[in-house]
């Protein structure tokens, strides 16, 4: 396993990637990718039991299923850092007939890409057929997604989370981005959430809060205590407490970078509070 220093020189040069990527193209969703940094890192390279042979059955292995893809950079960065594809082709994001779309799409062929998540809050959905998959073959790894809270005004999730519990999903772990900032604004002015630990106790699921949602002991404690959880008759639900734009002090504490890519000047700012760790593409 690797030290928590290791990961965080993993998260460290998985930022890099974010901004630069973004930047080549001038296109792309920085905020969420760096928000959602450490706890990628974290499955990837500490949680998670899977296999870079890849293939879509997933058989005897964990899966992950990512919702909210417009946080690809943070996600094609952290699966070619773990092995499924050449760190060279980070190079190739956003541009004509790359493996790499802007949202993850599966005709591509790009390994470690499970479903198409360009439409928001259909991801919990594919995430309990392939729960439901995995009891069925007998198969006790587990399931893991990643969701906006911004997603969570889709009423799919919501029509999700009633049956998950009701089937007693409970080799689920849905993991929410709760940074509080969409595209529009804070989460508050464009669709109030409410109390979301509630909300989804009122549905059928376990809760757990992950306060400090960018500190990589914080998100392997709370993984492996959700990972204690699973088995006992219900889906668990983490509501990890996030920053957008985590790491770089300029898109930090604002939604602006939701969807906008650095300039020259900005991107060298980001790039010297991030010194490289371990090589860029």
């Amino acid at each position: 396993m690797p030290t928590t220093q290791e990961l965080k020189d993993f998260s460290t040069q998985v930022r890099r990637d974010i901004v630069r990527m973004v930047h080549a193209v001038k296109s792309g969703h920085p905020g969420g990718s760096l928000g959602c940094n450490e706890f990628l890192t974290v499955l990837y390279q500490e949680v998670m039991d899977y296999s870079t042979d890849f293939s879509m059955d997933g058989k005897d292995e964990d899966l992950f299923f990512i919702s909210n893809g417009h946080i690809s950079p943070a996600f094609y960065s952290v699966l070619s850092r773990s092995g499924f594809f050449p760190v060279e082709e980070l190079a190739t994001f956003r541009k004509i007939n790359t493996r790499l779309q802007g949202h993850p799409t599966t005709h591509e062929g790009l390994p470690g890409i499970r479903m198409s998540a360009g439409s928001l809050g259909q991801g919990m959905s594919v995430a309990i057929g392939a729960a439901e998959a995995k009891k069925l073959n007998g198969d006790k790894h587990l399931i893991y997604s990643l969701h906006g809270d911004g997603e969570l005004d889709e009423g799919q999730v919501w029509e999700a989370a009633m049956y998950a519990a009701g089937k007693k999903i409970d080799n689920l772990i849905s993991t929410i981005d709760y940074n509080k900032k969409q595209i529009d604004g804070t989460t508050d002015e464009v669709m109030p959430l409410g109390n979301l630990k509630a909300k989804f106790e009122a549905f059928g699921w376990i809760v757990l809060d992950v306060k400090k949602g960018n500190d990589i002991e914080s998100i392997i404690f709370g993984l492996n205590k959700a990972k204690s959880l699973t088995g006992n008759g219900k889906p668990v639900c983490i509501l990890l407490h996030t920053e957008m734009g985590n790491g770089i002090d300029f898109m930090m504490h604002t939604h602006a970078w939701h969807g906008k890519a650095p300039s020259d000047e900005q991107l060298a700012l980001a790039l010297a509070q991030n010194p490289e760790t371990l090589g860029d593409y």
